[in-house]
């Protein structure tokens, strides 16, 4: 469990407070999507996690661990995922890339770590290869994988798919869908609406603080939440929205494709059965 607690944070020669008095708990297991406007600190909240900026102000509990006491007992369990992977690449080689971050392993485990990460993203092909080689997409996935061979137990996306074109979004959604699977816990920061329906609850950043806390079987009647905010529906929770607008209501219970199909099925076959 990610637990957050009165976090605070102003950045230097700033006189306002990007982050204030900030409260959210991420359960073991969870995808948790945080989305707000450019600029509302959503980036800050993940690089106070991992440790890449210090919290000043607050707590933040990894594992009810407190990370302000010795960050380094908890940095291990944390991964994070940047939206440009060219500048997170160090090495030109994948293998190299990946095997950098193993160093006090021995062979035989960053052999099988490397494997099972590539493995993990569906680019163990590219194992041998240069990253030059890649399309933006495909890097990105090698950073995920390089990420995921360190065995963490909570993985921060930072909007992950921001430079990337739609059959690569794709494939990162379904990268982030197979982890939660694996059993990984997940924050996933966004402003891409579509994104937020990967999410068991979605938080909303707004001046500093969490706005709103909506879960995903509530994503259906929380358009009017998202538009508050200046936040797009995602396009699937548009159609279950223009559906309702046109007196067809679905009885289903969270927003995705299986349910609008049952749901859908279920209204015809009640029509004209």
């Amino acid at each position: 469990m990610i637990k957050i607690e009165n976090v605070s944070f102003k950045y230097k020669n700033s006189n306002t407070k990007i982050l204030d008095k900030l409260n959210f708990k991420v359960n073991d297991g969870e995808i948790v999507a945080i989305i707000g406007e450019n600029g509302s600190g959503k980036s800050t909240i993940g690089k106070l996690i991992s440790g890449i900026i210090k919290l000043k102000e607050g707590k933040i509990f990894i594992d009810e661990f407190d990370i302000s006491k010795n960050y380094k007992l908890t940095q291990n369990k944390i991964g994070i995922v940047f939206q440009n992977p060219e500048n997170q690449i160090i090495f030109n080689n994948i293998y190299d890339e990946l095997s950098f971050s193993l160093k006090g392993l021995d062979k035989s485990e960053i052999e099988n770590r490397i494997n099972e990460s590539l493995n993990q993203v569906d680019m163990y092909e590219f194992k041998n290869s240069d990253l030059y080689t890649l399309s933006l997409g495909q890097k990105q996935r090698i950073m995920i994988a390089e990420v995921l061979a360190k065995n963490p137990k909570y993985i921060i996306f930072d909007e992950p798919t921001t430079m990337i074109d739609s059959k690569g979004k794709e494939k990162i959604y379904e990268i982030i869908s197979n982890l939660k699977k694996e059993g990984y816990t997940i924050i996933l920061i966004t402003n891409l609406a579509d994104e937020i329906l990967l999410a068991d609850k979605i938080l909303i950043l707004n001046n500093g603080k969490i706005t709103e806390e909506i879960k995903k079987e509530d994503l259906i009647n929380s358009s009017q939440i998202l538009g508050k905010y200046n936040i797009k529906e995602p396009t699937l929770l548009n159609i279950f929205t223009k559906l309702k607008e046109n007196g067809i209501t679905l009885n289903c219970k969270e927003v995705s494709i299986d349910e609008l199909v049952k749901a859908f099925k279920g209204v015809v076959n009640e029509k004209y059965s």
